[in-house]
């Protein structure tokens, strides 16, 4: 390893998060809208072997943690060849997948044989009509079917992706926490973001996460702070209820943004770099890849240009901001 990717605030970059696909099986509405969304032609993603390739280059400096995400990666096909193409890349622990596990159940086995080690599953509700209006669609019996199969083929830690939206699932706070309870699960609740469009719905809709304690407060739950990370690594503040077999964490993009301690790279679908996650800048690396030397420069080039922390609660207050947001939705990026 010759050098790590480190950017200009000394954060060191050790976490990839690799988007395949920008389409989706759901229209989640703080993912996309239910119409207008025009998605790239087969032929504009990355491939498998492009995919890997550039992992393969970024293992030399650094890069240790792969997430594999959308869209939902799962309407990608024959996703496990991927997933055992990176495992074999010197270098490279640990492979994690972001999904809305309605596909994931009859696919459990061979992912996890192919080398997948973690899985992030997007729930935001636990009431079938209610699961189905936030998804536009979604049967969420298919989704508990995926998060048994998790359990089943060992995957460790199955993590939960709870987005909260004031008016439309914070009363379902408590019935996701006492999920905790019984059972190993670790279940984030995250901030409503800005991405793709900020406005006033979004801002009608946010909710800060101090909620989720006065939550445990309001149920005489003592809540305990966990010193201790949950296996990731990830940006959550951990906790657990007293007793409890698992845990709940809370991320706030928003409200107490993580900035300074941001490990990670994005690569979309279409083959661009995203330094960050929230601001519009994107470096393209597709025509490059062959090219190592080429390659690698262009993610330190991304880095160099990586600001120090995105303004998502500048965005909140209708502040002005020192960079220009990104105007793709979050299923374009690759949350």
């Amino acid at each position: 390893m010759t050098q790590l990717l480190v950017d200009r605030f000394g954060r060191v970059h050790d976490y990839l998060r690799i988007s395949v696909t920008d389409r989706c099986n759901l229209r989640c509405v703080y993912c996309m809208p239910e119409e207008g969304m025009e998605f790239e032609p087969d032929e504009k993603l990355l491939t498998f072997d492009e995919i890997a390739s550039v992992v393969r280059v970024l293992a030399g400096y650094g890069v240790r943690k792969l997430r594999l995400t959308g869209g939902e990666p799962l309407v990608r096909k024959n996703l496990e060849v991927l997933v055992g193409m990176l495992s074999a890349i010197p270098g490279i622990e640990d492979i994690a997948l972001t999904t809305n596990a309605i596909y994931f159940a009859s696919r459990a086995e061979k992912l996890r044989e192919a080398g997948l080690t973690r899985i992030n599953v997007s729930l935001d509700s636990l009431r079938p009509d209610r699961f189905s209006l936030i998804t536009r669609g979604g049967e969420l019996a298919r989704v508990l079917q995926g998060l048994e199969a998790a359990y089943r083929v060992g995957l460790d830690p199955v993590k939960l992706n709870v987005v909260l939206m004031k008016g439309m699932n914070d009363d379902e706070i408590g019935d996701f926490l006492a999920m905790t309870l019984e059972r190993n699960i670790h279940v984030r609740f995250i901030e409503y973001m800005p991405i793709g469009h900020e406005d006033e719905g979004w801002r009608a809709r946010y909710l800060p996460l101090q909620t989720v304690l006065e939550r445990c407060t309001e149920r005489g739950w003592k809540v305990e702070s966990l010193e201790k990370p949950i296996s990731g690594n990830g940006p959550s503040q951990n906790y657990r209820i007293a007793g409890a077999a698992g845990t709940f964490g809370l991320i706030h993009p928003v409200s107490d943004h993580f900035c300074q301690t941001c490990n990670r790279l994005r690569l979309t679908a279409d083959g661009n770099i995203k330094p960050c996650l929230y601001w519009s800048d994107e470096f393209n690396v597709r025509r490059y890849i062959g090219d190592d030397g080429a390659l690698a420069a262009m993610f330190f080039r991304a880095l160099e240009v990586k600001p120090e922390s995105h303004e998502m609660a500048q965005a909140l207050m209708k502040q002005s901001q020192s960079h220009t947001p990104t105007a793709r939705r979050m299923s374009q990026i690759g949350g």
